[in-house]
């Protein structure tokens, strides 16, 4: 019997050694709260799939960060060609277009306004300020779940984060729906904490300049197919007419909707600007619509995708109700 004790006894006794190894949630957010404090930058590439249409989107995403504000987020998506940087500097927030050399600059608080699947410090504050998150650790990864701080998008209110057990750099991302599906996966590689940066990586013109040389201009754009896209079929909400006008650049579709909630969409062939030095004032917030990312304005959202620009305005459409809209017309081409 006394051997059984003894047995025993040793078996707690090793449990409680290992128990002392393992860090507390507590003891993580308060570990990711010290390597905020001590960061001065961040560099990381990352492949973020997006699961909004019947066809799943993969863009590579290159990100740097210097504090306390500026960033420079370089999205595409190789299949398309497509390409877009969101910068943000001392003058501002820019969104830049290479191929169609647009640029359009915004006076906003992104990224701060709303969560970020792809931004570290975003990551880290969706954790510490969650206080209801769940926790687990295994050999090499700490796991949170928690909710997302999206202000325009309910559709998305939850997320896995996954953290490097070594150094706190981000694993990977996924967003889900209210059913835990899992809508948004952004899986990062080459993190990178503290690199130096030059004191023009996050200058307008010469971002604008680099990324033309990697997607050059469409010089072609005029002579391309303009194929229009409408909105996902909407409960009680119909297309109840179509316009076609004709303009300098080729066509202009009006589409009018009306139903529980009215809008009217516009659609044209995307111009390529013939100098980008002056850049497009904005009121309002970039806003990212997964495949490409847009400008949000009370009562209008605006994009340019492969080639189009589109223009979605309404009186009585919410914030979500414009974003889910947006995000609706890349999956439902004309037929």
């Amino acid at each position: 019997m006394r051997k059984l004790m003894l047995i025993v006894v040793g078996i707690m006794l090793l449990l409680a050694l290992s128990a002392c190894g393992q860090k507390s949630k507590e003891d993580v957010v308060q570990s990711l709260n010290k390597k905020m404090e001590q960061m001065k930058s961040y560099s990381a590439n990352a492949k973020m799939t997006l699961k909004m249409g019947d066809d799943p989107q993969v863009y590579d995403v290159e990100i740097w960060y210097k504090n306390p504000d500026f960033y420079r987020v370089k999205l595409k998506n190789e299949k398309k060609e497509q390409s877009q940087m969101i910068l943000r500097n001392k003058e501002g927030v820019y969104v830049l277009t290479p191929a169609l050399n647009k640029s359009f600059h915004f006076q906003s608080e992104w990224p701060k306004n709303s969560s970020q699947a792809y931004l570290y410090e975003s990551i880290v504050k969706d954790i510490v300020e969650d206080k209801e998150s769940s926790f687990k650790a295994n050999d090499k990864e700490y796991v949170f779940e928690t909710r997302t701080r999206y202000q325009n998008n309910k559709m998305l209110p939850f997320q896995e984060i996954v953290l490097d057990k070594k150094n706190l750099a981000p694993i990977s991302v996924k967003v889900m729906d209210p059913d835990r599906n899992v809508l948004v996966t952004v899986e990062f590689s080459k993190v990178s904490f503290n690199p130096s940066f030059e004191k023009d990586d996050f200058d307008m013109k010469k971002n604008m300049t680099g990324a033309q040389l990697d997607s050059p201009v469409m010089a072609d754009a005029k002579s391309k197919e303009f194929i229009l896209k409408y909105p996902a079929e909407m409960e009680n909400i119909k297309l109840v007419d179509e316009k076609e006008v004709a303009t300098e650049n080729g066509k202009r579709y009006v589409l009018t909707y009306e139903g529980d909630k009215s809008f009217t969409m516009i659609a044209e062939k995307a111009e390529v600007v013939e100098s980008s030095t002056i850049p497009t004032s904005v009121l309002g917030n970039p806003v990212d619509l997964g495949y490409t990312v847009g400008a949000l304005t009370d009562k209008s959202i605006s994009w340019t995708y492969e080639g189009v620009d589109y223009t979605i305005a309404s009186q009585n459409l919410s914030a979500e109700d414009l974003i889910n809209v947006a995000q609706s017309v890349q999956v439902t081409p004309i037929k």
